[in-house]
C-alpha cells in the first residue's frame, strides 16, 4: 500500500481550517500539517443576508493559501465543506462559484443534518461511549444529536451559533442580565422544535468544536490539571456554571487575560456558553466530556474507510493505529508477548482480583511496550511512556492512558512512581499497585520471549502456594536465554506476586 495524503478543509462560520491527513505505507492514519484562519463570517452578512464581498475576498485569499499547502504536501485528495455561514447566505451560490472559479475546489454545502452527522462519526471513533448528547457549539449554527447505544437516534441543527449570538446580542462584548435573558428565551424556544431532547434526561454532554473546547482548556486551567489532552476530559455541570458567571462578569481587556482561553474567542465564548449551560439544564444532564474529535474528523473517517466509517472498538482501532505509527518494534515479538501476557492475566484472575479493567489496560500495555524503539532501542521504555501519553490512544480515560503507559515501560516500582510524580494528584495509591504488578507481569511474559523468536510456541500453567510455573509445550529451542531471564526477574516478581516464577522445560529437552 503506498503513501497517501488527504486534505478536508472547513469552512466554518467563526474560521476556516485545513487538516492534512497522511496514510502511511502501513495502512496507519496521522495528521502531518494543518493551518486556522479566522473568519467570523457570521459576523459579516449585511442586511440583505449577502455574504461581503471582502469576506469573500478574505475568504478565497485563504483557501488559495490552503492549496498551497497542500501542493507543498503532495496531497492527492482535497475534501472541502462550508456549513452555517455560506448554508445561510442569501449569495451562496455565487460565493460558491467564486470559490469554485479561483481555487478549483468544489465545496460541499453541508445541511445541519450533514453537519451533525459527520460531527457524530467523528465523535464516536474516538470515545468509547454508549449513550450521550453530542452538542456542537459553531459559529453560526447549534447542532444536538442524540446517541444511545453508539447509534445516532436523533439530530437537529438551530440556526444560531456563539459568534451570530454575540452579534445579536452582546454588546462589546458583553452580556447583561437583560440580553441573557433574551438570549435565553431564544434557545428555549428552539430547543422545543426538537420535543425529544426534553426526553433525552440525565445523560452527559459530549462537547465538540470550538466552544467546548475552549471550555476544557480554561477548567483544566482553573485546576491546574496536569494531564495536557482535552480530548476526554470530564467537566461537573456546577463547574461550568461557575466559569460562565467568571468569564460574563469580566471586561474583555480582563477576559483576553483569562487562563486557558485563546484571544480569538475572547467576545464569542459567553453566548456559546450560554447556550450549553441551558441544554444542561433543560435535560438535567450528568456532566460534560469534551470531545477533541469532531466534523473534520469524521469527514476524515468517511473518506478514508467509505465502506465501514464507524468503528466500534474504539481502542482496538486505535492500538492498531499508534502501532502501524512505530514499524520499527517488532511485530511478531510484540504479538507473542501480548499473547503470554494475557495468557499469565487469566491464569492468575483468582489469584489477583484486580479491577475488572486492569485486563484492558495490560492488553493495550503489551501492545505497545516497543513502541519507543522507534526513536531509541536503548531506552525505549522512557520513549514509550512518552508517546503513548502523547498519542491519541482513544477508548481509554486520562488515568488509564497514564497507568498503560507505565506498566508498557515498567523497570521498577521506584522508576514508576518517579515516572508519574508529574501526574499524582490524579493518582491514588492502588494505582501504583495494579502499575507494579501488572508491570512485573509484562516483563515475565517478555522474558519469555527474551530471544525474539517465538520458541515458546505454547504454554501452560500451574499455581503452587509459592511457585508459578510455567511449562513449555514442544518449545522450539532449549529456551537458554528465556530460562536466564525468568530467574533474573523471579526476585521482583516474587515480591509483588508471592509466588516465584519458574520456566520449567520437558523431560526430552532437559535430558
Amino acid at each position: 500500500m503506498n503513501e497517501h495524503r488527504i486534505g478536508i478543509i472547513d469552512i466554518g462560520s467563526n474560521s476556516v481550517r485545513l487538516v492534512v491527513y497522511e496514510r502511511t505505507a502501513n495502512g496507519a492514519h496521522r495528521v502531518i500539517d494543518g493551518s486556522k484562519r479566522p473568519a467570523r463570517l457570521s459576523e459579516r452578512i449585511d442586511e440583505h443576508g449577502n455574504l461581503s464581498t471582502e469576506a469573500v475576498n478574505e475568504l478565497l485569499g485563504t483557501l488559495s493559501h490552503f492549496r498551497l499547502i497542500c501542493a507543498h504536501n503532495r496531497t492527492g485528495e482535497i475534501r472541502a465543506v462550508a456549513t452555517a455561514a455560506i448554508r445561510n447566505a442569501a449569495n451562496r451560490t455565487v460565493v460558491l462559484d467564486a470559490i469554485k472559479a479561483e481555487s478549483g475546489l468544489d465545496i460541499e454545502l453541508l445541511s445541519g443534518e450533514q453537519e451533525a452527522a459527520f460531527g457524530f462519526l467523528g465523535m464516536i471513533n474516538a470515545m468509547d461511549i454508549q449513550d450521550g448528547l453530542l452538542v456542537d457549539i459553531g459559529g453560526g449554527s447549534t447542532e444536538v444529536s442524540l446517541f444511545r447505544g453508539r447509534k445516532l437516534l436523533h439530530s437537529v441543527s438551530f440556526p444560531f451559533g456563539c459568534v451570530s449570538l454575540n452579534r445579536r446580542f452582546a454588546s462589546k462584548g458583553m452580556l447583561s442580565d437583560e440580553a441573557l435573558r433574551a438570549l435565553d428565551n431564544v434557545a428555549l424556544e428552539a430547543f422545543k422544535s426538537a420535543p425529544w431532547l426534553a426526553k433525552a434526561q440525565g445523560l452527559p454532554i459530549i462537547g465538540v468544536g470550538g466552544t467546548a473546547r475552549a471550555l476544557g482548556k480554561i477548567h483544566q486551567a482553573a485546576t491546574s490539571y496536569p494531564f495536557q489532552q482535552t480530548h476526554n476530559y470530564a467537566i461537573p455541570g456546577g463547574d461550568t456554571e461557575m466559569v460562565f458567571d467568571q468569564l460574563r462578569a469580566l471586561p474583555l481587556d480582563k477576559r483576553s487575560k483569562f487562563p486557558g482561553l485563546s484571544k480569538d474567542r475572547v467576545d464569542v465564548i459567553v453566548p456559546g456558553l450560554a447556550v450549553l449551560r441551558h441544554l444542561y439544564k433543560l435535560t438535567k444532564a450528568s456532566g460534560y466530556i469534551i470531545c477533541g474529535s469532531g466534523l473534520r474528523d469524521g469527514i476524515f473517517h468517511d473518506t478514508r474507510f467509505p465502506e465501514g466509517s464507524m468503528h466500534q472498538d474504539v481502542l482496538g482501532f486505535s492500538l492498531h493505529n499508534i502501532s502501524m505509527l512505530h514499524p520499527a518494534a517488532p511485530m511478531q515479538h510484540v504479538s507473542q508477548v501480548n499473547r503470554l501476557a494475557l495468557q499469565l492475566y487469566d491464569e492468575l484472575e483468582e489469584l489477583h482480583q484486580l479491577h475488572p479493567r486492569a485486563r484492558i489496560l495490560l492488553d493495550a500495555a503489551s501492545s505497545l511496550f516497543r513502541i519507543g524503539a522507534s526513536i531509541d532501542y536503548y531506552d525505549y521504555a522512557k520513549h514509550t511512556f512518552y508517546l503513548i501519553v502523547n498519542s491519541h490512544l482513544n477508548g481509554l480515560s486520562h488515568k488509564e492512558i497514564l497507568i498503560t503507559a507505565s506498566i508498557a515501560s515498567y523497570k521498577s516500582k521506584s522508576r514508576a512512581r518517579q515516572q508519574l510524580r508529574p501526574y499524582k494528584e490524579m493518582l491514588v495509591e492502588s494505582d501504583y499497585v495494579l502499575v507494579c504488578r501488572l508491570g512485573t507481569l509484562l516483563q515475565l511474559a517478555s522474558a519469555l520471549d527474551r530471544s525474539e523468536t517465538q520458541a515458546l510456541s505454547r504454554l501452560t500453567v500451574s499455581v503452587t502456594p509459592e511457585q508459578l510455573k510455567l511449562h513449555a509445550v514442544r518449545p522450539n529451542s532449549a529456551l537458554t536465554v528465556e530460562r536466564l531471564e525468568v530467574t533474573e526477574l523471579a526476585p521482583e516478581f516474587t515480591k509483588l506476586w508471592k509466588l516465584t516464577p519458574v520456566l520449567e522445560l520437558p523431560d526430552y529437552i532437559q535430558a
